[in-house]
């Protein structure tokens, strides 16, 4: 990342999870972790299912549980890892101490209706499924422990897969699990609080909004 600044003056950082973004802008927490205890609990994934992981977190930390991904099953394991190691909940300890960074950063969010970007979310699934998201699901289907394969999507139609839904009940669920998972990503971006929130418009619109507020904070920084 350092070695960009020596080619341009200005990185732009587009999509990417909120714990991403908090790890390249801010740094992260120095939590412990267990590999052992990572395994134990990749093993109970496998023979109880998500939903027995996600019920352990929503009673040990009912406050982490309720602002992460409960569907991606990589950050339900690390949060219990982490609970089960200390003791402690893992929304305690995740301090959000900024760490020191040689650049600026400067936050945009892309806001929309609310009900405007569901029905998108909604629409956007369709056309996957349309443009052979089943199919896809099922040609990796024997790598699906792998964590890039934990996700909204391919969990849904693993399931469809061994029959514990029908595929209308799998694609509603992705779309509710899409759904929640965008409102999650609101909830996030909220934190930052020198974020400026542009209305969604045309592309053009929202990229002169953009530049104009770089240039103000290009200004400032020369003050």
């Amino acid at each position: 990342m350092l070695e960009e600044f020596e080619k341009h003056s200005d990185i732009i950082l587009t999509g990417g999870s909120g714990l991403f973004i908090d790890a390249l802008c801010f740094g992260l927490d120095n939590i412990p972790a267990s590999k052992e205890t990572r395994e134990i609990l990749n093993d109970e994934l496998q023979l109880k299912g998500i939903q027995h992981l996600q019920e352990e977190l929503k009673n040990l930390d009912p406050e982490y549980f309720n602002q992460c991904d409960i569907n991606n099953s990589r950050r339900v394991i690390r949060a219990l890892e982490v609970i089960r190691l200390t003791g402690n909940k893992y929304s305690i300890l995740r301090k959000h101490e900024i760490k020191p960074r040689p650049f600026e950063c400067v936050f945009f969010v892309i806001d929309l209706e609310r009900e405007k970007l569901y029905d998108l979310i909604n629409r956007r699934v369709d056309s996957m499924i349309h443009n052979g998201l089943v199919e896809e699901a099922r040609s990796v289907e024997n790598m699906r422990n792998l964590t890039t394969l934990r996700t909204v999507g391919y969990q849904e139609l693993f399931d469809y897969f061994d029959n514990k839904l029908k595929l209308d009940e799998a694609i509603d669920l992705i779309k509710r699990n899409s759904r929640r998972y965008a409102k999650r990503q609101l909830t996030w971006f909220q934190r930052y609080k020198n974020a400026t929130w542009i209305n969604f418009s045309n592309l053009q619109k929202m990229r002169d909004q953009i530049i104009e507020k770089l240039s103000e904070s290009d200004d400032q920084c020369k003050m």
